[in-house]
């Protein structure tokens, strides 16, 4: 019998189940319903609470990140301004901008959070 379910639309994997009226992945935990149109628009990137980011916005990092090679970390509260968006980054780092105190690095849409 094979499998007529579709790919997890997330990370692509082919192990997705049926839940209810979901479908369900349970390598990302991704849960989507097959009969709406998923409509994931791969130019937005957004924050961790759901907010569009756009290039030039000012955000706030709300998990403390350690720095390879530095002694302190980038603490929660922390003000980025003026970033700008890499859409295609294969790492996940889709924020390119330059933190007080650090220097220029990349950072993930997840844990930064936009300030309106």
């Amino acid at each position: 019998m094979a499998n007529a379910l579709p790919a997890c639309p997330t990370c692509s994997s082919e192990y997705t189940y049926e839940m209810g009226a979901l479908l369900v992945c349970p390598e990302c935990a991704h849960e989507w319903n097959p009969d709406e149109d998923q409509g994931l628009d791969s130019s937005e990137i957004k924050d961790a609470v759901g907010n569009v980011l756009s290039d030039g916005d000012t955000v706030t990092v709300i998990k403390g990140l350690k720095v390879k090679g530095f002694p302190q970390d980038i603490k929660v509260g922390t003000k980025v301004r003026n970033i700008r968006l890499v859409p295609d980054a294969a790492n996940g780092h889709d924020i390119d901008c330059k933190v007080d105190g650090f220097g220029q690095m990349q950072l993930k849409s997840s844990v930064v959070k936009k300030v309106l």
